[in-house]
């Protein structure tokens, strides 16, 4: 078995810098409260049909706010035809141990998503300027930096002026290593046989298999390369293969929905695994990218974010 190709999706990383004079009082994992006053605050500035399901509007697929947060897939669309939304463009990434002096989050914006960046850019200093989470903490946005797959930034918007940007990229996996250790950085939560996966029964088979379908559905809605691979053969092959370590948890993690007014439960497993590599060159590029598009459910809100380190390389 042998993929096609490697999986591309061109993306940029943005991280925002937002003043606050107030210790930061978030949850621990504040992706829902700033996924949903990112939301409102996006629709509130471009809706021009007010009142109407974006599902009923004749301007859904032309519309950022239906494009960024609702997603339809498009009318020829020959995949998730049955479905309501498709992938979002986006997902938010939170640092582990935010500052009070400069409170920072990413987003990870990937290929068509790019066009309407100025109107995400509006849409974020509404919603820190609103006030974020329970308490409506104020948080005024400061700049925005690229920030590259070397951890590089480079400033693209500062004092209400949109700079100049380089053109999006797709991750280059490096030289694949002997082992790798993935560490899960938020709530993974993934379904097998219609049961969210927990410590004991988490396997790399479904993580897999989660991974492979989210990087071929945004390649396919939200790029002009739709990925072309051995689906089936990968999915097999998956199911095959064995962590060398787990030490993972389940985490259980409560947020309240404004859209359906109700508490939905959200927990994940976290922690990490180890996997040894050889003779998993097919899967390397999918495990690399995934760094970037996360894994699982609630990806927009930050769920599934994951980090892989290494030491040693294979030997070429």
């Amino acid at each position: 078995m042998s993929a096609i190709n490697s999986p591309s999706i061109p993306l940029m990383t943005y991280r925002f810098y937002f003043e606050t004079h107030q210790p930061v009082r978030l949850p621990d994992y504040p992706g829902s409260a700033w996924r949903g006053a990112f939301g409102h605050a996006l629709k509130k500035t471009v809706c021009v049909i007010r009142n109407t399901p974006c599902h009923q509007c004749l301007l859904k697929h032309a519309c950022a706010y239906s494009y960024i947060f609702e997603t339809p897939p498009p009318s020829n669309t020959e995949k998730m035809r049955k479905y309501n939304s498709t992938p979002h463009p986006f997902v938010f990434r939170f640092a582990e141990k935010p500052t009070t002096e400069e409170y920072s989050l990413d987003m990870n914006l990937f290929g068509h998503g790019q066009r309407f960046f100025p109107y995400i850019i509006h849409a974020m200093h509404m919603a820190g300027q609103d006030g974020i989470g329970g308490n409506r903490q104020p948080f005024r946005l400061n700049r925005i930096d690229a920030i590259d797959f070397q951890g590089q930034p480079i400033t693209v918007y500062q004092e209400a002026e949109l700079r100049n940007q380089s053109p999006l990229q797709s991750p280059s996996p490096p030289q694949m290593p002997e082992k790798i250790n993935i560490t899960f950085h938020s709530p993974v939560r993934i379904k097998q046989d219609n049961k969210n996966l927990g410590d004991n029964h988490f396997n790399f088979g479904a993580l897999f298999g989660s991974l492979l379908r989210r990087i071929s559905m945004i390649c396919y809605f939200h790029t002009d390369t739709p990925l072309e691979t051995d689906f089936a053969g990968l999915a097999a092959a998956a199911r095959n293969i064995q962590f060398s370590t787990q030490n993972l948890h389940w985490y259980d993690w409560t947020r309240y929905s404004s859209r359906q007014q109700t508490e939905m439960q959200m927990g994940g497993v976290l922690g990490s695994v180890s996997l040894d590599m050889q003779g998993l060159g097919d899967f390397w590029p999918y495990l690399w990218l995934g760094q970037w598009t996360h894994v699982g459910k609630g990806t927009s809100m930050g769920m599934g974010a994951y980090t892989i380190d290494f030491t040693s390389l294979l030997d070429t």
